[in-house]
């Protein structure tokens, strides 16, 4: 019996549908009714908070492997580490850590913080898989769409980085193998999608797939932290975004290799794919209304 935390999130979705489909007894973690009430056919739903110890020794009984995702925020130290004693606590036999590129080789942002969980992780005495995705084809829609829509150009202060995306869906096939242990015990896994790409030839994609003129602005740091501070984000958050760019302008996320094709056994979904997929997403305001 395997359990997905974070099902109702970008990432525990696509591997919740993933293990629906590859595994024969699935339990969904979800924070509230009203989440579980989404869930899929296939799995079980169980209510299960991360600062929750007993909840989630109740939704861990039975468990033999679990996949540990959270949201990026401050607390992910500390909300990661409560569910691994609850794992430990529960008998768990094997943990899939979602963790983030950069985790093993940059101390600062997001990364770090995952580090700090991979490290306790590594001396718990379970066994364990971790992944280390790079950026998402996904985050390209959240963070870039809007802005096209309305003005047709994306802002950043990352310069000609490259960054390699990768599709969620591709991460929950090796994250529901991992599941399964075997081969992947041990592993730590850094995924990255098949082409690395500045956003200046991102835009240039994104201009062929929807047929407007789409640029990319780029600006100085202190222009997009005012920007990011004017939108409401906090002050946490615009400060963590801005020390990973800094990682993707020392080029930490322009790697590419064949290990995640070679892990799904199939062509990685590519940037083209993606952008046909989800082209109304970055038409104009008035024609995707």
């Amino acid at each position: 019996m395997i359990l997905i935390t974070g099902a109702s999130g970008s990432v525990g979705k696509a591997v919740l549908q993933e293990a629906i489909q590859k595994a024969s007894k699935v339990l969904a973690m979800y924070r509230s009714k009203e989440e579980a009430a989404k869930a899929p056919a296939g799995c079980e739903a169980v209510l299960a908070d991360y600062a929750d110890r007993q909840s989630l020794l109740k939704a861990l009984n039975g468990v033999n492997s679990v996949y540990v995702v959270c949201s990026p925020i401050p607390q992910l130290v500390e909300l990661e580490s409560n569910m691994l004693d609850a794992c430990r606590e529960a008998g768990v036999k094997h943990v899939v850590l979602n963790s983030a590129m950069g985790a093993g080789d940059y101390g600062k942002s997001f990364p770090s913080w995952h580090r700090r969980v991979e490290d306790k992780l590594k001396g718990m005495g379970m066994t364990y898989t971790i992944l280390r995705p790079n950026g998402f084809l996904q985050n390209i829609v959240v963070y870039n769409a809007p802005s096209i829509r309305a003005q047709g150009a994306f802002y950043a202060a990352m310069g000609e980085a490259k960054v390699s995306y990768l599709d969620v869906g591709d991460i929950a096939v090796v994250a529901v193998r991992a599941l399964q242990a075997g081969v992947h015990t041990g592993k730590i896994y850094e995924l990255n999608g098949p082409e690395a790409i500045s956003n200046t030839e991102l835009a240039k994609r994104i201009s062929k797939v929807t047929g407007r003129a789409v640029n990319y602005v780029d600006i100085p740091e202190a222009a997009q932290r005012e920007a990011m501070l004017g939108l409401g984000m906090p002050e946490w958050q615009v400060a963590a975004l801005l020390e990973l760019q800094q990682y993707y302008k020392q080029g930490g996320g322009a790697k590419t290799d064949g290990l995640l094709k070679a892990l799904i056994e199939r062509e990685p979904v590519a940037l083209e794919q993606y952008l046909a997929a989800n082209v109304r997403e970055f038409r104009d305001q008035a024609a995707s209304a």
